[in-house]
């Protein structure tokens, strides 16, 4: 596959969760090896979509940005900024709103997910987000974002957005494509239909990277399996083990086999134990960096903005052939 230039974004919510490193940052440290161009971006616009305090926002953002760079982000190879640092985005929002019909929104599945946590009407912000993603990705002239199960429809707008600008205006943005994430969807430990999430009322259900030990096994040893006491894969009869078996495996980097049968003669109470393990030594360097990069918030900032003045070289003249385009110079 030839990748001409890959983005993707993460929204500031503080230490990231299990998920969000298995489905997303070790996908990211891969790409930055292969691939030569490629933007990762902290999205503190994104993150106002839902309610937030200004000195928590400004903490959040400092926290991801050191537990990425622990994770093994590497400013060298990408380029790692504060997406509100290039306004561009937000300008170049407008424009594609203004190409983007309402009822398409209204139909996207986060729109309603959300509006109803928010037990209101929901906000103009809220509903106009995947516009702004859609800005995110196509400012870059971006030709590949590694996305999740759940933002395959956001991705799908941005190539019909992509696709209505190029017969209005002529051919200019190239229409992005998915980089799928291989690792299966982690689901919540203590309810395993549900995916693990930061926002989850239920702290035993979502394990963060920089949790302690004792904390991690805590949560496996909480986490909801069944009343049978081998080890299976089975998502649909079993979510509760099976989820722990694709935790385990992506940790390893074992199939799903080879960690059945390392499995053979455990029950599920012994089995977790092992999980935690896992997941124990693989994050106990990371967690050790991330409090080190923590201390030195100003290294966190100037990685921000360092990273943001390289992708406005990327982004101000492609926004410039824009308003060319529609007409605004």
């Amino acid at each position: 596959m030839v990748v001409d230039r890959i983005f993707s974004g993460i929204q500031p919510t503080g230490t990231p969760h299990l998920g969000n490193y298995l489905g997303a940052i070790q996908n990211w440290v891969n790409l930055q090896e292969k691939c030569s161009s490629v933007l990762y971006s902290i999205m503190d616009m994104h993150s106002l979509t839902m309610p937030k305090e200004p000195a928590v926002l400004r903490q959040n953002i400092l926290d991801t940005t050191a537990a990425i760079l622990a994770c093994g982000i590497d400013p060298k190879k990408c380029f790692l900024f504060r997406q509100s640092l290039v306004p561009e985005h937000a300008e170049l929002a407008w424009i594609l709103g203004c190409l983007t019909n309402v009822p398409r929104l209204l139909r996207l599945p986060q729109w309603k997910m959300k509006r109803a946590s928010q037990n209101s009407e929901g906000t103009v912000g809220l509903l106009t987000y995947p516009v702004l993603q859609a800005a995110d990705i196509l400012l870059y002239k971006s030709t590949h974002v590694p996305v999740g199960e759940d933002q395959v429809l956001h991705l799908e707008l941005a190539q019909d957005i992509a696709q209505h600008f190029n017969k209005k205006y002529g051919e200019f943005f190239p229409v992005p494509k998915a980089i799928l994430s291989t690792t299966k969807r982690i689901k919540s430990l203590r309810d395993p239909s549900v995916k693990m999430s930061k926002s989850d009322p239920q702290k035993l259900a979502t394990v963060n990277i920089a949790d302690s030990p004792d904390e991690i096994v805590l949560k496996f040893r909480k986490a909801v399996t069944d009343f049978t006491s081998e080890v299976t894969y089975d998502p649909a009869a079993r979510p509760g083990v099976s989820n722990l078996v694709s935790i385990h495996s992506a940790v390893t980097g074992l199939s799903i086999k080879e960690v059945l049968h390392q499995a053979t003669g455990l029950d599920t109470a012994h089995y977790k134990m092992v999980v935690a393990e896992s997941v124990i030594q693989k994050f106990a360097p990371i967690r050790n960096e991330i409090k080190k990069l923590q201390e030195d918030k100003s290294h966190l900032i100037k990685v921000l903005e360092d990273g943001a003045e390289k992708a406005k070289e990327l982004a101000v003249p492609i926004y410039q052939e824009i308003r060319r385009l529609v007409g605004f110079q």
